[in-house]
C-alpha cells in the first residue's frame, strides 16, 4: 500500500471511531452540537474513502486511451469530497436549527470529553495529511486535510456551545443547538473551499509563477537555448504536464534542434520532480 493510501486508511479509522464516540455520547448526554459533530466525523469516513479510491485509481499507469495517465481521477475525488462536505454541512445545520425552541433534556457534562479527544485527533490528522498531500502533490489528500482542519474548528465551536449551556442552562438553553448549526456552517465553508480549488485544477489553471520560473530556468540551463517564448503547464493528478516553445539558432539543422529539445526535456524532468512530461516545440530565435 502506498503512503497516500495508508494516510487515507488512517483517516477513515480515526474518523469512524470519533463518529461512534461523539454520536453515542451526544445522544446519551442530550447534546445537539456533539451529535452534529459526530455526524460530521461520519461524513469524514466517506471523504477519506473517496481519497483512498482516487489515489488507487490515479496510480494506474498511462495507456492507449489515457496517454496522460489517470491522475485526473484523483482531482475528481477532491471535488467529490467538497460536494460531500457541502451536503453534510447543510444537513447538519438544518437538523440543528429545526430543534431550536423544542423541549430538551438536561445537558450532561461528560459530552465535553469526546470534543476534546476529537480536537486533538483531528489536529494530528490534518497535519499528517497536509504534509503528505503537499509531498505527493495530491489534491484529494490536501482536500481531506482541509476537511480535518475545519473539523478542529467545528469541534471548538461545539465545545464553546456546550460550555455555555453547562455554565447557565437557563440563559444559554439554546446555545448547544446553535452550536450544532455553527458546526454545519463551518463544514459548508470547507466544502466551498475544496470545490473551488479542485475546479480550478480541472480547468487547467496555470501553476504559481514561481513554478513556471523554475521550468524556464531549467530550460535555459541547457547550452544552445536562445529563449523560451511560451511556457504552459497543467496539472494531471499528482504532477504537471508542460508545453514549451523553445527558441534556437535558426541556422540549426532539424537533427540539431531536435537533439537540443530532447536535452531540455531531460534537464527539466531531472531537476523538477513535480513535472511528469514536457512537450517541446522548437522555433527559430528572432
Amino acid at each position: 500500500m502506498q503512503t497516500g493510501q495508508r494516510v487515507a486508511v488512517t483517516g477513515m479509522l480515526v474518523s469512524a471511531a470519533l463518529a461512534v464516540i461523539k454520536i453515542a455520547a451526544g445522544t446519551s448526554g442530550h447534546s445537539t452540537a456533539v451529535v452534529a459533530d459526530g455526524f460530521e466525523s461520519a461524513a469524514d469516513v466517506i471523504a477519506s474513502g473517496f481519497v483512498l479510491f482516487g489515489l488507487t485509481l490515479a496510480a494506474k499507469p498511462a495507456d492507449d486511451d489515457h496517454p496522460y495517465g489517470h491522475g485526473r481521477l484523483e482531482t475528481l475525488t477532491g471535488l467529490l469530497i467538497g460536494l460531500v462536505l457541502l451536503l453534510s454541512g447543510a444537513l447538519i445545520s438544518w437538523n440543528s436549527i429545526r430543534r431550536v425552541g423544542q423541549p430538551h433534556q438536561v445537558l450532561q457534562a461528560f459530552v465535553v470529553w469526546p470534543l476534546l479527544i476529537s480536537l486533538a485527533a483531528k489536529t494530528g490528522l490534518a497535519a499528517l495529511k497536509f504534509r503528505y498531500g503537499r509531498e505527493l502533490q495530491s489534491d484529494a489528500l490536501i482536500a481531506d486535510a482541509w476537511n480535518d482542519a475545519m473539523d478542529t474548528i467545528s469541534a471548538f465551536a461545539a465545545l464553546i456551545a456546550v460550555g455555555l449551556t453547562l455554565s447557565d442552562a437557563v440563559r444559554f438553553a439554546e446555545a448547544d443547538r446553535y452550536g450544532g448549526f455553527a458546526v454545519g456552517l463551518i463544514v459548508v465553508s470547507a466544502g466551498v473551499r475544496v470545490v473551488r480549488q479542485t475546479t480550478m485544477q480541472l480547468m487547467d489553471t496555470m501553476p504559481h509563477p514561481r513554478l513556471i520560473g523554475q521550468i524556464r530556468e531549467a530550460a535555459f540551463g541547457v547550452p544552445g537555448v536562445r529563449g523560451v517564448e511560451k511556457c504552459f503547464a497543467r496539472k494531471t493528478g499528482f504532477k504537471y504536464h508542460v508545453d514549451l516553445h523553445l527558441e534556437v539558432d535558426p541556422e540549426m539543422t532539424v537533427r540539431q534542434s531536435h537533439q537540443l529539445a530532447h536535452e531540455v526535456q531531460l534537464n527539466i524532468l531531472a531537476r523538477l520532480e513535480w513535472v511528469a512530461d514536457v512537450l517541446v516545440h522548437v522555433e527559430p530565435a528572432p
